[in-house]
C-alpha cells in the first residue's frame, strides 16, 4: 500500500497548503485535503480534495477512516493526531511539531485543562499569531519526513 498525506484542510493556514502543494509536486506524494468548505487545489494526478458535511469532527473522522499505517496526517487538532498514532500513522502539527505516542496523552491533557479554563474565564486567548518561524519549520520537519521516507523505500 502506497504512502498517503492527508491533510486536515479546514484549520491548516493557506502558507502550509502552498508549501504541501509544493511537496506534493516535487515527491509525487499522494495528498488528499478535507475540509467542509469548498477549496481550490492544483491540478495534479496526485492531489485529491474531499469535501464533508459540515459538522463538529466530520473532516477528522473522514481522515481517520481513510489513514493506513505509515501514512502522514497534517493537522493542529490534538484529539485527531492522537487517533492517527493510535492507527499507525504520523502526525505533524502546521507549526512543525511531530504529534509522539510518547507525550500525546500530555498533550490532552493539557489541551482539556486549558479548554476547561478558558470555559471558567481564567484563561484566554489561543496559540500564538503563526509566523515565518512557524512555516519554517513545517517545512523542515516535512522535508525531513519526507527524505527518510524516500531512504526507508530505496
Amino acid at each position: 500500500m502506497a504512502f498517503h498525506i492527508w491533510v486536515d484542510a479546514d484549520a491548516t493556514p493557506v502558507s502550509i497548503k502552498e508549501i504541501l502543494f509544493r511537496a506534493a509536486q516535487r515527491t509525487g506524494c499522494r495528498m488528499t485535503f478535507v475540509a467542509n468548505r469548498p477549496m481550490k487545489v492544483p491540478e495534479s494526478k496526485n492531489l485529491d480534495f474531499i469535501l464533508v458535511d459540515s459538522g463538529f469532527d466530520v473532516a477528522d473522522l473522514e481522515i481517520i477512516r481513510r489513514v493506513n499505517t505509515g501514512d502522514l496526517v497534517i493537522t493542529a487538532d490534538i484529539p485527531l493526531a492522537a487517533d492517527v498514532l493510535d492507527k499507525g500513522g504520523y502526525a505533524l502539527n502546521p507549526r512543525g511539531e511531530m504529534y509522539e505516542i510518547g507525550t500525546i496523552k500530555e498533550k490532552l491533557a493539557i489541551r482539556d485543562m486549558m479548554s476547561s479554563l478558558r470555559d471558567a474565564g481564567l484563561a484566554g486567548g489561543g496559540p500564538n499569531a503563526f509566523g515565518t518561524r512557524d512555516r519554517q519549520a513545517f517545512a523542515g520537519k516535512l522535508d525531513g519526513f519526507l527524505t527518510q521516507l524516500a531512504k526507508e523505500r530505496n
